[in-house]
C-alpha cells in the first residue's frame, strides 16, 4: 500500500480520511474484556459473576448477536460506583499493565503511515470514551469516535450518552463528528476503515477502501469474496 504521497488541501485540510477500528484491530486484545478482567483482579466487582457475564457478552459480541443495550448496563455499572480521579486512577495502571505492552510496532507504523501524510484519522470503536481516549492519545490519535458515558456534575451515571458507537450506529456517529468539524464524506478523495469484525460491515461498506484488518472467520470469508484487502499486524 502506497502511502507516501501527501494528499492535502492548498489549505492544510485532509483530503483523506483513515478510521480503524480498535480491538482486535489496532490491538491484538478487547480493551473493554480487559478492563472488566482488571476491575476483577483489583477486586472491586463481583469476581466470578462479572466474569461469567463479561464471557457471555464477549461471545455475544463474536457471535454477532450482542444486545448493545444490556451490555452497557453491565459494562458502565462500574464507572458510576466510583469517583471520577479513583477510575483515572486505575485507568493508568490499566494502560500500563495491560494496554501498553500489547500495542504492536505494526499497528503504530499502520496508524504513522497514515498521520504522516496528512490524512484526517479517527479510531471508530463501540466500546466506551472512558477506556478507549488514553489508548487513541497512545496511538497519536486526535480523534475518537466511541460510546460516550454520561457525565453528571463530574461523575459517570454508569449510563451511555447519545448514539452507541455499535454497528449502524458507527456510521452515525462518524457522519455526527464529520458534521462537527464541518465535513462531508464527499470532502475526501479517498476513505479507510480497518476491522476485524463482521459487525462493522455497515461501515466497511460505506469507506472506498475497506480493509478486514486480522479478520475473524466471517469478515475474512466476506473479503476475500468481494475482493477487499485483508491485513494482519500480529499473529493470530
Amino acid at each position: 500500500m502506497d502511502l507516501n504521497n501527501n494528499h492535502q488541501s492548498a489549505a492544510g485540510v485532509a483530503t483523506r480520511l483513515a478510521l480503524f477500528d480498535l480491538d482486535y484491530t489496532l490491538l491484538p486484545i478487547d480493551s473493554d474484556y480487559e478492563w472488566a478482567r482488571f476491575l476483577i483482579r483489583l477486586g472491586v466487582v463481583d469476581g466470578p459473576e462479572y466474569e461469567r457475564n463479561n464471557d457471555r457478552f464477549f461471545r455475544q459480541y463474536h457471535d454477532g448477536t450482542l444486545d448493545i443495550t444490556e451490555f452497557l448496563a453491565f459494562q458502565l455499572a462500574p464507572l458510576a460506583a466510583h469517583d471520577r480521579q479513583t477510575l483515572l486512577d486505575w485507568h493508568a495502571r490499566f494502560m500500563a499493565e495491560v494496554i501498553e505492552p500489547a500495542i504492536h510496532p505494526q499497528a503504530r507504523e499502520l496508524v504513522d503511515s497514515h498521520r504522516k501524510r496528512g490524512d484526517l484519522c479517527a479510531i471508530v470503536t463501540a466500546t466506551n470514551d472512558f477506556v478507549t481516549a488514553p489508548i487513541a492519545r497512545a496511538f497519536g490519535i486526535d480523534h475518537l469516535i466511541a460510546t460516550s458515558v454520561e457525565l453528571l456534575d463530574d461523575r459517570y451515571t454508569g449510563r451511555p450518552h447519545g448514539t452507541p458507537s455499535f454497528r449502524e450506529g458507527k456510521i452515525l456517529r462518524t457522519e455526527e463528528w464529520l458534521r462537527a468539524h464541518d465535513r462531508r464524506w464527499d470532502d475526501f478523495a479517498e476513505s479507510w476503515f480497518y476491522s476485524d469484525s463482521l459487525n462493522d460491515l455497515p461501515l466497511l461498506e460505506r469507506v472506498d477502501h475497506p480493509v478486514a484488518t486480522n479478520p475473524d472467520p466471517r469478515l475474512e470469508a466476506l473479503a476475500r469474496e468481494r475482493g477487499w484487502q485483508v491485513i494482519r499486524l500480529f499473529p493470530a
